[in-house]
């Protein structure tokens, strides 16, 4: 895809995800640029570019809080595209609106279909890291550009977690989580297994824990994404019950909203560890390596 050390490839970056945007242009060995943007007074944005860039344009932005980013984004594509740009690349870590991959009721929006269509007009390559489908099998099949590509911040994590507990116990909270503790377990082979969760609203879920022992283990909850922190927390409750050493949690996307550290906290959290795919205090993994192994395509 990209050569090392490219000169007919710039990476933008926005002002809230540049440092690491800076990062993954240095470890791509490609020219970094930064995308300046304006607020107005009426919400309205302003966005400019580089005057002459190359054919290869890589918009770097993560899309968490994603609605005024999204416009921002497709303002800079569509800039990028009119100044000459052949070839627009999207990295964006943490991938927003995949939740909603069907109409669970008459009238609803299918909003995975609609932003992934949009997202295809305007880029040609997209990269992102464990982005949360559920029904749908293959990311192409959300966002129809000619090349999508999901990379998996598992390796990542499991070096980190290699560095910071002796023989931890890994588990997933449900279902879903299950390839992902899977993955990080499997470098050291490490013993995991995967709760059961019924969810009984947005903010309230019912927790089957696995029959293992959980008695003075070191236990790290794995997950894809933090967001209310509602199934880590009822996780967490249920496992202090049966007198671990501590429990960690090591997620992907720390979105965190509203008073969710507080609740894992209060439910026996010791360590909240995630990537930095979105901005939060609790990033220590850094992700540029493998999204510049995903863009020079090792």
């Amino acid at each position: 895809m990209i050569s090392r050390f490219n000169t007919g490839c710039l990476l933008i970056g926005f002002p809230e995800y540049r440092e690491q945007a800076q990062r993954l242009a240095s470890a791509a060995g490609i020219a970094y640029a930064d995308a300046l943007i304006h607020h107005f007074p009426d919400g309205e944005s302003r966005i400019r570019l580089p005057g002459s860039p190359p054919e290869q344009v890589v918009l770097c932005r993560t899309l968490d809080h994603p609605n005024s980013k999204l416009l921002e984004l497709i303002l800079a594509a569509a800039t990028a595209r009119e100044l000459g740009a052949k070839r627009i690349t999207l990295v964006a870590p943490y991938l927003c609106y995949m939740r909603q991959d069907t109409a669970f009721n008459p009238g609803e929006s299918v909003s995975q279909r609609i932003i992934g269509r949009l997202l295809a007009r305007h880029f040609d390559t997209l990269i992102t890291v464990d982005p949360h489908l559920h029904r749908t099998s293959d990311l192409s099949e959300a966002v129809p550009v000619r090349r999508a590509l999901a990379t998996s911040a598992a390796p990542a994590m499991a070096a980190w977690l290699a560095t910071q507990a002796q023989h931890p116990l890994l588990l997933g909270p449900d279902e879903e989580s299950a390839q992902w503790v899977s993955a990080i377990a499997a470098p050291d082979g490490l013993e995991f297994g995967v709760a059961r969760k019924q969810r009984l609203g947005d903010r309230e879920v019912r927790i089957e824990l696995p029959a293992m022992t959980f008695a003075d283990r070191q236990i790290v909850l794995v997950d894809d994404i933090a967001s209310t922190g509602h199934t880590l927390a009822e996780t967490a409750r249920q496992l202090s019950a049966h007198g671990p050493t501590s429990i960690s949690i090591l997620v992907t996307h720390a979105l965190f909203v509203d008073d969710a550290l507080a609740r894992l906290r209060a439910a026996g959290v010791d360590v909240i560890c995630s990537t930095d795919s979105v901005l939060h205090p609790s990033n220590q993994i850094h992700l540029d390596a493998i999204l510049a192994a995903e863009l020079r395509g090792d």
